[in-house]
């Protein structure tokens, strides 16, 4: 019985992160952007990134298949960039 709540319990985990197979090149660093758990992250400095980088604003990347995409647009002000490897790419203002 522990081993059938144990699998479950690892499957209900596995079901919130993101798929560690999804290849990319986007610079990504730190934890979730809003929060632990937070599918969009902060991005860095590449040769993707470069041209949109700015002191005013953080370049964040979510994935494009995530389900409240709208939520993030809205409670940041994010503006779309770009898309890479599955992933949007947000302008998001400082404070936002």
């Amino acid at each position: 019985m522990r081993l059938v709540l144990f699998i479950s319990s690892f499957g209900l985990l596995l079901a919130c992160a993101p798929d560690p197979l999804t290849k990319t090149s986007l610079p990504f660093f730190g934890g979730g952007y809003r929060a632990d758990g937070d599918q969009c992250r902060r991005l860095g400095e590449s040769a993707a990134t470069a041209e949109y980088l700015d002191h005013t604003a953080d370049l964040v990347g979510c994935p494009e298949a995530m389900e409240n995409l709208g939520v993030f647009v809205t409670e940041t002000d994010a503006i779309e960039v770009f898309r890479q490897d599955g992933y949007i790419v947000y302008s998001v203002p400082n404070g936002g």
